[in-house]
């Protein structure tokens, strides 16, 4: 018995460790509207009986974080005795999430995540995500203190991945709020700041790079965003992601990137597909910690459209959007509402 109290206590301050770490998925723009797709989960490690929930077949290229917050909870409630719970922490914890990079510091976490995945033949997703007036001082505000500290980050960043394989996702938010109107942003100097993140982390020979493009409800026209991402260096990336953080439906995702990817010579995109499973929420503030919401399609490069380079949970399911609706400050570790996603998920 002090043996099984001991694991847990040992699961729960790992939790604790976790939910505290700095660098760790972010929620982003009060701006942001919603996306929907269907969440499929394969089975979980052995003996766990995890649940199948439908959805394309996962491609095996995505690192997983064996010490992810969901991970842990689900050890952690496995302990407890709550196996049903722990079975649904599954569907969050067995799929590949991107880390988020929201701190001063970023060479050391971008090197062990890069590191491990490469051990395991596996490809990690990265979120670069500390431009100087991040979301616009909202729930997720903060960022490098000017320009050139920002371009310093971004250069630690790129020397922290090497040669190894990772996506990075290029500052989510970043153009869709200039764009709609941040008053706090220089919008020239901010277009500026991210075509040299674009150059700069694509002289990383096994990055892909994907700068953020908002979402199909935020900035409908998509001709209001093809000089800000054009300025912005999206003709050098791989493609632009969209749906970050958001519950937009993989339809409304597709058709969106289909229609700008053609203003755009053709560029490819990624969709965020972690949090879209019921589609947008329709009450107020749509955006923050919407309830009924659920699981999307598992991360997957298996898109069966060629424009769609993959689908990526990158928003980490189960962190918060900000203080709204009980919820904890951005980007932290809410169990309840990763439960209720995953409870979710169509299956």
């Amino acid at each position: 018995m002090r043996a099984r109290v001991r694991v847990v206590a040992v699961a729960l301050a790992a939790l604790v460790v976790a939910g505290s770490a700095g660098v760790c998925g972010a929620g982003t723009s009060g701006a942001r509207e919603v996306s929907g797709a269907r969440g499929a989960v394969g089975a979980g490690p052995a003996g766990w009986g995890e649940p199948q929930v439908r959805g394309p077949v996962p491609v095996e290229s995505f690192w997983v974080d064996p010490r992810s917050r969901a991970a842990l909870q689900a050890a952690e409630w496995r302990l407890a005795g709550r196996t049903a719970d722990a079975l649904l922490m599954d569907r969050i914890a067995t799929r590949p999430q991107a880390e988020w990079l929201n701190g001063p510091a970023s060479r050391a976490v971008v090197r062990a995540r890069t590191t491990a995945a490469a051990r395991q033949g596996r490809t990690a997703v990265l979120v670069a995500y500390y431009i100087p007036h991040r979301d616009c001082g909202s729930y997720s505000g903060g960022g490098a203190r000017n320009a050139v500290a920002y371009r310093k980050w971004v250069d630690e960043f790129a020397a922290g991945l090497g040669d190894r394989d990772s996506y990075v996702i290029v500052e989510p938010d970043a153009v869709a709020q200039t764009v709609a109107g941040c008053v706090s942003v220089v919008a020239e100097e901010r277009y500026a700041l991210l075509a040299y993140a674009v150059d700069r982390l694509k002289r990383q020979p096994g990055t892909h790079v994907y700068l953020d493009a908002g979402n199909s409800a935020w900035l409908p026209d998509t001709s209001r965003l093809i000089a800000p991402l054009t300025k912005s260096g999206i003709a050098r990336a791989d493609g632009f992601a969209l749906n970050v953080s958001n519950f937009q439906t993989d339809a409304a995702g597709s058709a969106y990137g289909t229609q700008l990817s053609a203003a755009l010579g053709g560029k490819h995109f990624v969709i965020d597909t972690s949090r879209n499973g019921n589609g947008p929420y329709t009450g107020t503030d749509s955006w923050c910690n919407p309830p009924g919401r659920a699981l999307g399609t598992p991360p997957t490069t298996a898109t069966g459209a060629p424009l769609i380079d993959a689908y990526l949970w990158i928003k980490r399911p189960g962190e918060s959007d900000g203080t709204c609706r009980g919820g904890p400050t951005a980007g932290q570790w809410w169990p309840s509402y990763a439960l209720e996603l995953a409870r979710n998920a169509r299956g």
